[in-house]
């Protein structure tokens, strides 16, 4: 669609104006494309890293929860795994990793406790752990071990029955709704060891007159000096108790653990003469291991299964961490979408641990959820990134491409103006393109340039009527004295006529125009039978008289008639011959080669010399070119020649040949 621009027509530009532009938009297209493309292909290859590193993983993760499960503690956790909280009556005891308690030796007792990590941490620093065990020849047993710190103890005198002023255990047992109570008080053997027997029944503060302690009931008191001085009763001391009480009603019980282990609470409190030092029903900092404890090795999505024949199966699922942050949904469905050497369904591994069959199940879902996460927090980068090229690409397309365009379609419309009328140069407004940028810099000088170039042109309008009145006078002048000349030699077989009358053709040609092509375009051409080969013969022995020397006609042994106009022919081999004359290597000949090439006559004009530049073998024959520097040289003569083959209906070409130039001519030939 042509739109108006002052008095030009703006025309559409071709395809080929636009390649650089579409280049250049294809760099910025490929620049966002390629960081779209590199931020998918990173995305991809971490998925498949991070999916390989979690299957990698995953069955080490089950290695080190059965290893972690085989130790006492983890057999404490399996043991109890359904152990239920302490509550207002008391708590339950844990079923240990081993038969029974060595709860008469402090190092043993406690070490038992630590390796099987049994012990509950309350407020104030204290610690217990109570636990059930079976033995043959004991019977069944409720073992207490509990850690304090503590001022010295003080004990009962024997025969003592008023105990507000020494030191005793309270202890409670119930099961099934009964309630059954322990006094023990304590009983010095030196001042930081001793024993507490334990009375049966008793629930107060003084004992009977004829209680007996129980004979089965074991508890022990080792305190540690520390830093304290022996007469410093009040010192804090690192305290351990060590109990065992017996349970009759489960005495001989088979099978063990008795059913109703879950349904027994106990609570103990060790009080003294300045108020209560210990109470199991404190609130619980820490409770002992727990199969709970052992979710926090397992990863996001993993469930660990444990199963034992006749029990209900138990199931771990993973501590859900702290989101790091939020995945935007579009990038979460993105990834998954994503190719990944990745297994089909979900993973699984197992484990055995007598009588525990232990199974792993994984989710490698929550790899590409974490990778979502990670990656939503570095989209707002490659966001702003992509931000930035496409801003980069507007400012370019707006503020210089689009001004570039304009311009060059300016010009491309003053283009087609100044061939439509050579001799008229309209204005071209580049008001708006003017600016300080270079864009703006090349607008202005190309409109003074525009100014100039019309102002010359104008003058130079004017020298070329002055010179055409001038050629006018010259040719005038000229005419008189040519048709004199022709008067004096008109024989017809005077040699002189010839060159006369090219002249005269000559002149009558030129005079009256304005141009060389004006010229050529009213030119007409005679066309009459010739024999091509004499005429050839003819031209090569005077073209000494001409200053061409050593000039060769070969192929003219037989007759070639041809339709031409033998004046306009030998004046175009006269231009041609020029040529040759000027470019041919000393002492080397032109020839003149004659060919009957079907219906038409070939005439080559070859020289030895420098080739053409092949660039300039298309444009040779136009008007205003020539190889030759020189004032006197107008590049007219080969143009003249190919406008008068024209006007005898044939043609003419050059070509580089071996180690010269071949000028071919065409004309019609006729039968003899």
């Amino acid at each position: 669609m042509k739109r108006l621009f002052g008095e030009l027509k703006l025309p559409r530009l071709p395809l080929a104006a636009f390649r650089r532009r579409l280049l250049l938009r294809a760099v910025f297209m490929a620049l966002l494309l390629g960081s779209a493309g590199l931020a998918l292909q990173l995305l991809a290859d971490e998925k498949q890293r991070l999916q390989r590193a979690y299957e990698a993983g995953f069955a080490g993760r089950l290695a080190v929860l059965a290893e972690r499960l085989r130790h006492p503690s983890g057999q404490l956790a399996l043991a109890n795994a359904d152990a239920p909280p302490p509550d207002a009556s008391g708590s339950a005891p844990l079923r240990l990793p081993l038969g029974a308690i060595d709860f008469d030796d402090p190092t043993k007792a406690e070490r038992a406790i630590d390796l099987a990590d049994c012990w509950s941490q309350l407020q104030g620093g204290s610690a217990w752990c109570l636990a059930v065990g079976q033995r043959a020849s004991a019977g069944a047993f409720v073992y207490a071990v509990l850690r304090l710190q503590a001022p010295q103890l003080r004990g009962r005198e024997r025969g003592e029955l008023a105990l507000s002023g020494v030191h005793r255990l309270h202890l409670q047992l119930q099961l099934a709704g009964q309630r059954t109570h322990w006094l023990a008080p304590l009983e010095l053997s030196t001042p930081l060891k001793g024993q507490w027997p334990g009375f049966f029944g008793v629930d107060g503060e003084d004992l009977p007159r004829l209680a007996r302690p129980d004979r089965d009931f074991r508890a022990w008191l080792w305190q540690e000096p520390g830093s304290c001085a022996d007469d410093d009763p009040s010192c804090l001391r690192r305290s351990l108790v060590s109990l065992r009480v017996p349970f009759s009603a489960w005495r001989g019980a088979s099978p063990w653990p008795p059913a109703d282990l879950a349904q027994l609470r106990l609570s103990l409190q060790l009080r003294g003469p300045e108020g209560l030092l210990f109470d199991s029903q404190a609130p619980v900092e820490r409770p002992a291991s727990r199969l709970s404890d052992f979710a926090a090795q397992l990863q996001p999505g993993e469930t660990l299964r444990i199963e034992r024949a006749g029990q209900p199966p138990l199931s771990l699922q993973a501590v859900q961490a702290a989101a790091p942050g939020q995945a935007t949904p579009w990038l979460t469905r993105l990834i998954r979408r994503l190719p990944a050497a990745r297994l089909e369904g979900p993973l699984q591994a197992q484990a055995s641990i007598a009588p525990w069959q232990l199974r792993l199940q994984g989710d490698l879902a929550q790899v590409d959820r974490e990778l979502a996460v990670a990656a939503t927090r570095y989209s707002a980068y490659l966001g702003a990134a992509a931000a930035a090229i496409a801003l980069a690409w507007l400012l370019v397309e707006v503020g210089l491409l689009r001004r570039m365009a304009q311009l060059t379609r300016r010009a491309n419309a003053l283009s087609l103006q100044l061939q439509a009328a050579p001799d008229q140069l309209p204005p071209l407004d580049v008001a708006a393109l003017k600016g300080r940028d270079e864009l703006g810099i090349l607008a202005g000088t190309l409109d003074e340039l525009l100014a100039r170039v019309r102002e010359h042109l104008r003058g130079e309008q004017l020298r070329a009527a002055q010179a055409r009145e001038q050629w006018q006078a010259v040719g005038h002048e000229i005419i008189s004295p040519l048709q004199a000349l022709l008067a004096l030699h008109a024989a017809e077989g005077d040699a002189s006529r010839r060159y006369l009358l090219r002249m005269q053709a000559a002149l009558n040609l030129l005079y009256g125009q304005a141009s060389v092509g004006e010229a050529m375009a009213q030119a007409s051409a005679q066309r009459e039978r010739l024999n091509l080969a004499a005429f050839l013969r003819e031209v090569a022995a005077n073209a000494s008289f001409a200053g061409f020397d050593d000039v060769r006609a070969e192929g003219c042994e037989q007759p070639c008639w041809v339709l031409a106009d033998a004046l306009k022919l030998e004046d175009a081999l006269t231009h041609l011959l020029s040529n040759a004359q000027r470019y041919r290597r000393p002492g080397t000949p032109v020839r003149l080669l004659l060919l009957r090439e079907g219906e038409q006559a070939r005439l080559n004009v070859s020289n030895q010399g420098p080739s053409i530049a092949p660039e300039r073998l298309a444009t040779l024959f136009e008007l205003g070119t020539s190889s030759a520097e020189g004032p006197t040289q107008r590049g007219q003569g080969l143009f003249v020649a190919r406008g008068y083959l024209a006007k005898m209906g044939g043609r003419i070409a050059v070509a580089n040949h071996d180690d010269g130039v071949v000028f071919s001519l065409w004309l019609p030939a006729l039968q003899a």
